[in-house]
C-alpha cells in the first residue's frame, strides 16, 4: 500500500511539473540552426536588417542594439533575453510585448527550444 501511494505521489508531482511548464525539453542546436534560416528573412547575425542583429542576443537587454530603431514597447521593456523570455517572445511576440514590430512566431515548443539553444550556444 505504501509503495502504491509513493508511486501515485510521484506521478502527481510529475504531472504538476509538466502542466506548469516548469519542465522544458532540451534544445537541439542543429535543428535550431535549420529553423533559424527562416529568421534570416528579417535578421542577420552580425548586421541590423528589418530586425536587429542576433549575435550576442542571449543575455542581452532587449532594445539595446545600436543603430536599430526598436518599438517603444520593446525599448522600454527592461527584458533581458533569457531562455524563458525568448520562449515567450518566440511563441507570441505581440502578446509578450504589445506593439512590438515582430509578428513571426513559432508555435511548436520544441522548435522554440531548438532555436533558443542555437542562439545561446552558437551565436555568442
Amino acid at each position: 500500500m505504501t509503495v502504491r501511494i509513493a508511486k501515485l505521489t510521484a506521478i502527481g508531482v510529475m504531472a504538476a511539473t509538466f502542466a506548469g511548464g516548469a519542465a522544458r525539453a532540451a534544445g537541439d542546436i542543429v535543428h535550431g540552426e535549420e529553423l533559424y534560416q527562416a529568421c534570416q528573412d528579417c535578421h542577420s547575425l552580425d548586421t541590423n536588417d528589418v530586425g536587429p542583429k542576433h549575435r550576442g542576443v542571449f543575455g542581452r537587454k532587449a532594445g539595446t542594439v545600436a543603430d536599430y530603431s526598436y518599438s517603444p514597447g520593446l525599448k522600454n521593456s527592461n527584458i533581458v533575453w533569457t531562455e524563458a523570455n525568448l520562449d515567450q517572445w518566440l511563441a507570441d511576440p505581440q502578446k509578450f510585448v504589445p506593439g512590438a514590430k515582430m509578428f513571426f512566431h513559432l508555435d511548436n515548443p520544441q522548435d522554440r527550444a531548438d532555436v533558443i539553444e542555437y542562439l545561446k550556444e552558437r551565436v555568442k
